[in-house]
């Protein structure tokens, strides 16, 4: 069974991180094949938007395999197999690409099955929307293994909760509850077991019907002007307004509008 479930349901991408008897810890493979999911995923027009969750009911994902992964990334040992081989040869290329620190062009939505340590909270540190189940957690433990949580975490965690609290999930290495990751604004919504997916899909689907150029581009200048000074930042704001405005589907979505009817958009 492949370590990594992928499917295109309407418009959205989903990722199922498949090993749940080692609670979906990341090896090799898992990273080879998520690069390459989401390189493929980036230029596809049949996927407007993706989510990416966990097998079983106990776990996102424990992070990167320390019996498997780390070895090989520390040449502990060398490779035995061709994903082993694949990741040391393009590591750190397979790295950002599979834990999002490169830049993914479409919305990404994180179902956050149980709990997500380590390299889980950093693979969900690149994801725009985050819905997770009341006994999840989420921790960046690296410190009390006198390593760090260089994933990300050092840049994206205190652009994504107050400063004092990013500071303290990574200087103490202790777990955080949904809860907590709620009121840091860290994730999204808290939902049961049973409705978590449902209601990610709900998302996901009401964002593929959005015009998907408008998305992709809204998503990139928000990224792209975080933390820039207005005048710049009001000139990549104005260039994704020409480029958009300038598309077929910015014709469609106001005519629709006017003809009362749902739009058809086709990216272009």
């Amino acid at each position: 069974m492949s370590v990594l479930l992928t499917e295109v349901r309407e418009f959205v991408g989903v990722m199922t991180l498949n090993r749940p008897e080692k609670h979906n810890a990341m090896n090799a493979e898992m990273f080879v094949r998520m690069a390459e999911t989401w390189e493929a995923w980036a230029t596809d027009p049949n996927v407007r938007c993706a989510v990416i969750t966990g097998a079983g009911e106990r776990a996102f994902s424990a992070g990167g395999d320390l019996g498997s992964l780390i070895p090989v990334l520390t040449r502990a040992r060398p490779p035995q197999d061709q994903f082993e081989a694949t990741l040391l040869e393009t590591h750190p290329r397979v790295r950002d690409v599979a834990m999002l620190r490169t830049f993914f062009p479409k919305p990404v939505i994180a179902a956050i099955n149980g709990f997500c340590i380590a390299g889980g909270t950093e693979v969900i540190e690149g994801t725009d929307i985050r819905i997770c189940t009341e006994s999840a957690t989420f921790g960046l433990p690296e410190v009390k293994r006198a390593i760090l949580p260089a994933g990300g975490s050092l840049v994206r965690l205190t652009r994504q909760m107050p400063f004092c609290r990013a500071m303290e999930v990574i200087l103490t290495g202790r777990s955080i509850t949904a809860q907590e990751a709620l009121e840091y604004g860290f994730v999204n919504y808290v939902t049961p077991r049973e409705q978590l997916l449902a209601k990610a899909m709900e998302i996901a689907r009401e964002i593929s019907e959005n015009g998907p150029l408008a998305v992709a581009a809204a998503k990139k200048a928000m990224i792209e002007t975080s933390g820039m000074p207005l005048e710049q930042a009001y000139l990549i704001e104005d260039k994704a307004w020409d480029v958009v405005a300038n598309s077929e589907d910015a014709k469609e979505g106001p005519l629709a509008f006017m003809e009362k009817r749902r739009p058809v958009y086709r990216g272009c």
